[in-house]
């Protein structure tokens, strides 16, 4: 008797009949020591979906990098209650220091020389402070790096040289200052704006381009689209969390503005735009040079406007 598989000229193991009639044919779900799965790789299910292109899965992954902090919400609450504390702190010391000074409480209190300067003087105070809970909550309590975690990645610009890519974002900054500054004065308030009483002197004048130019832009772009833009894009989305930090920019600067109500509505809308060439750029170096192109050009218009020759008089 041939054993199944014996016979040369059916080296083929015999199927038992069973099987082969199709007669009682185990349910392969519930025989014994089969796989719970069999029956899905009968019908090649275990493929599953096609996965997707690998562009695809490293641009996902680019952007859970992007919103992916080590902080959250509660953390800004706390930057909230920084920035509060800080504002009075600063205002507190900077007071007594130009006391000290011989300067009055009504020299303080009232549009001048003295009033401008605690201003600057207050301000830079207050981004210390918020600089260093930032460095705080990001570099020292997480140990990690504090400026590539913040959102200061490297901009992408492909095949054109960097200097190209990025005098253009800075020149696009400028551009959108002019459109601004063009409607602005279109619909110029009638009544004058808190931030011109900034320009009292020369010193003031000066210290104002000087923060604007060199501090503003680093500061607030870390504030906002590095370190507060994540977790409101990963809580709300990209879209919502776009228009929700722009606004907030914009905002921020409401009461230098106050009384010009088509002058904050710009800036909402300038801290939009900002904000959302963060999130396409996936990095603040794209919202910075924008920032400091904005803020350059504003500078320049001012030194250049009747406000500015007043404040800097030639010849001095």
């Amino acid at each position: 008797m041939n054993t199944p598989g014996s016979d040369p000229a059916n080296p083929l193991p015999a199927e038992p009949r069973e099987i082969a009639t199709g007669e009682h044919l185990p349910d392969l779900e519930t025989a014994p020591g089969a796989p719970a799965e069999s029956a899905e790789i009968s019908s090649g299910a275990e493929f599953g979906p096609i996965p997707p292109p690998t562009s695809v899965i490293n641009s996902h992954a680019s952007w859970g990098e992007d919103f992916r902090t080590s902080w959250g919400w509660l953390d800004l609450i706390l930057l909230l209650v920084v920035a509060i504390g800080s504002t009075i702190l600063s205002s507190t010391v900077g007071s007594w220091a130009f006391f000290a000074r011989g300067v009055t409480r009504v020299q303080l209190e009232n549009p001048g020389a003295q009033q401008s300067l605690w201003i600057l003087v207050t301000q830079i105070g207050v981004f210390a402070c918020l600089m260093g809970f930032l460095w705080f909550s990001v570099a020292l309590a997480y140990r990690r790096p504090f400026w590539q975690t913040a959102g200061w990645r490297p901009l992408e610009t492909g095949k054109m040289p960097k200097a190209v890519v990025y005098s253009g974002y800075v020149l696009a900054g400028g551009l959108l200052c002019f459109l601004v500054s063009a409607i602005s004065d279109a619909y110029s308030p009638q009544q004058k704006l808190p931030i011109q009483e900034m320009f009292q002197d020369r010193r003031s004048a000066l210290l104002f381009v000087a923060l604007a130019v060199l501090l503003a832009p680093l500061i607030e772009e870390t504030i906002f689209r590095g370190y507060i833009y994540p977790v409101v894009a990963r809580t709300f989305g990209m879209g919502l969390s776009v228009l929700v930090t722009g606004t907030l920019f914009g905002l921020l600067h409401a009461k230098q503005l106050w009384g010009g109500w088509v002058q904050i509505a710009m800036l909402v809308m300038v801290g939009i735009f900002f904000t959302y060439a963060r999130a396409m750029s996936r990095t603040v170096v794209a919202s910075y040079l924008l920032h400091l192109g904005y803020n350059s050009f504003m500078a320049l218009g001012f030194m250049l406007s009747p406000l500015g020759y007043r404040a800097l008089p030639l010849g001095h």
